[in-house]
């Protein structure tokens, strides 16, 4: 399985060209959905060899990450001469590149595909890695496949088209990031100004964060292993995300994985002795920047079975990544039922 590698790009047309090749416009198909077909494609379709290519729409929101729109990318395909050497370019958020690299990656057994990341959460977090997949009864990714992107090209320019908080939500997984990585990068993340969000100088910061994934995932391509150092914060941040989702409130992925981040180092905390004063510094963040997400104690037991269902489980078991300092990362971790609550019971009071 190759890797791509993620570029920010200095060029951003010429970088795309080259990563086109030589391949006839009538064979390349442009995925967007409503947002990024307004406010980004119009950049793309500058370029000679994309000016006759196929555009297919989807309505923007996770919602659409589904086997219907699914269905709907494989017919247009099928319907246009889309063959083997046909070349998908994604052009959106996490949802469109998972959508995406899911419909190429099954369409007659896999056509080629580039991600063009125009978010930062779906840059640091789903363009990278090879994971595509969809939304499937209520599930986040239930189904899906391991497949890399040919190239993964991120224009930071296009970042300008994101409110504060769709921002927000992408840095909650560049904090993610450092936090498995170092005490070092974990202090240069928080010393980032959030408020302002100067682009230029999360640039660095962007790097250094899809080198700590690419890095993991170069070791474990199939999550075996170490790569599930990657889903810290997801059990219990997928859980409210659902959760979300079923009460018409939809909380942004970032900041479930920060409320999930702050369950799992509480967890971490009384099960590994993880550090309280980590553990204070990204409550007073999250606080600071991500509100907190509102549930009542009644609602413990449906959270719960959220999390029973979520795909890292091997057993009956929920399974966590939990950590015992910055950059010691335990996987394979378990807690019982009563220390999930005093979780929720941690989260609800702080």
């Amino acid at each position: 399985m190759s890797h791509s590698i993620t570029k920010i790009c200095s060029d951003f047309k010429t970088e795309l060209k080259e990563a086109i090749g030589n391949l006839g416009s009538e064979s390349i198909f442009i995925l967007t959905d409503d947002n990024t077909k307004k406010l980004c494609l119009p950049t793309l379709l500058q370029l000679e060899q994309l000016k006759n290519s196929h555009i297919i729409c989807i309505p923007s929101g996770d919602k659409n990450k589904n086997i219907e729109s699914t269905v709907e990318i494989w017919k247009y395909l099928s319907q246009n001469g889309a063959n083997r050497k046909s070349l998908m370019i994604n052009v959106g958020g996490g949802m469109i590149t998972d959508l995406g690299g899911f419909a190429a990656s099954t369409f007659k057994r896999g056509i080629t595909y580039i991600n063009v990341s125009t978010t930062l959460l779906g840059a640091v977090d789903a363009a990278t890695g090879g994971k595509t997949g969809i939304n499937f009864q209520g599930l986040k990714n239930e189904i899906g496949v391991f497949s890399p992107a040919k190239d993964v090209l991120i224009n930071i320019d296009f970042f300008k088209t994101l409110d504060q908080s769709n921002l927000q939500s992408g840095y909650a997984e560049m904090i993610k990031h450092a936090l498995i990585d170092t005490h070092e990068e974990w202090n240069k993340v928080l010393q980032f100004d959030i408020q302002k969000f100067n682009l230029e100088e999360l640039k660095p910061l962007l790097i250094r964060s899809f080198r700590i994934k690419e890095k993991i995932v170069e070791m474990d391509p199939h999550e075996k292993n170490i790569r599930k150092a990657l889903n810290l914060g997801h059990t219990f941040g997928h859980a409210f995300e659902s959760w979300s989702y079923k009460n018409e409130k939809s909380a942004l992925h970032g900041y479930a994985v920060i409320w999930g981040l702050l369950c799992e180092l509480y967890l971490s905390h009384i099960k590994l002795n993880f550090p309280k004063e980590e553990l204070l510094k990204l409550k007073y963040l999250s606080k600071e920047y991500y509100g907190t997400f509102e549930f009542h104690c009644q609602q413990y037991e449906i959270l719960y079975e959220l999390m029973t269902h979520d795909k890292k489980n091997e057993s009956k078991e929920i399974n966590f990544t939990l950590m015992a300092d910055i950059g010691d990362i335990r996987i394979n971790q378990t807690a019982t039922k009563k220390e999930i609550f005093e979780c929720f019971d941690w989260f609800r009071e702080n």
